[in-house]
């Protein structure tokens, strides 16, 4: 009993902290950008960077403040979470519906994947004369840009998914009596719901991207908006805080996705 207690009670007193390590986040993720910021702070404080080309980082944070308490971001912030929140919902099902027809089905791959392909390579700047032709200088416009980012990474993650599902699990599935449809659920979704995931991750950062290219080009409204006037009257301060604005929402959806995909593949192996 002695061996026993002194062989596995010192196994399972280290594995907790182990895990509870690696649930921690590393603080060497903030060596580097810590590093950069006082590097930029020391550039500008030298004179080595004019206010007129790169405000401080003091002077940016002291204008986001001012721009947050005048109310000015944070209806420019409502305005784009709601474009992105629009364009997402239908470029995501666009992306699904599309990516699952081709590849599920030889025919529906003939059928869909040829034009997707084509359009996924068009610029969005080169979509933006069309679309105002198309939909106006109204809103139609930029959701549309939105859910053309977010469709295409989307599909072509859920078609490879699902054209990659384990061969064998299928054969396993269908020695065992399982149906089409049961080995659908059972077997091919969840083999493609890891890279499906990967796909839900790009189409977030893209769609910011479309967001930014239609709100500056052609916005009265939102975070775009924003930068541009201040691009107009040379602040550069509060350019620079719509960018970190942008920056931050695109870092928060991917720690969102992150986590739905730690949920949805507690399976996988880690």
């Amino acid at each position: 009993m002695s061996i026993s207690t002194t062989g596995v009670l010192p196994r399972a007193e280290t594995a907790a902290p182990k895990r509870a390590q690696r649930r921690l986040p590393s603080l060497r993720r903030w060596i580097s950008p810590v590093v950069l910021v006082a590097a930029w702070q020391i550039a500008s404080s030298a004179g080595a960077l004019p206010p007129d080309k790169l405000s401080s980082p003091w002077t940016v944070l002291q204008a986001g403040a001012d721009v947050a308490r005048s109310g000015e971001l944070g209806s420019a912030f409502a305005v784009s979470l709601g474009r992105v929140g629009a364009g997402f919902a239908l470029g995501a099902l666009a992306g699904l519906l599309l990516g699952a027809v081709a590849g599920l089905s030889r025919w529906g791959e003939a059928l869909v994947d040829p034009p997707v392909q084509m359009l996924r390579t068009l610029p969005f700047l080169g979509l933006i004369p069309l679309f105002i032709l198309w939909f106006g200088i109204g809103e139609e416009t930029k959701i549309f840009l939105v859910a053309l980012g977010v469709a295409f990474p989307l599909y072509l993650n859920v078609h490879s998914g699902i054209r990659t599902a384990d061969p064998q699990l299928e054969e396993a599935a269908r020695a065992l009596g399982f149906t089409r449809a049961e080995r659908l659920w059972h077997v091919v979704l969840p083999g493609a719901l890891p890279q499906a995931l990967v796909g839900l991750r790009q189409s977030l950062g893209v769609a910011w991207l479309a967001l930014i290219v239609g709100e500056t080009v052609n916005a009265d409204a939102g975070i775009g908006y924003l930068i541009n006037n201040a691009r107009e009257f040379l602040r550069t301060d509060v350019v620079v805080v719509g960018l970190v604005v942008y920056a931050v929402l695109g870092l928060v959806t991917d720690a969102l996705v992150r986590l739905l995909e730690r949920r949805a593949l507690r399976w996988r192996a880690r």
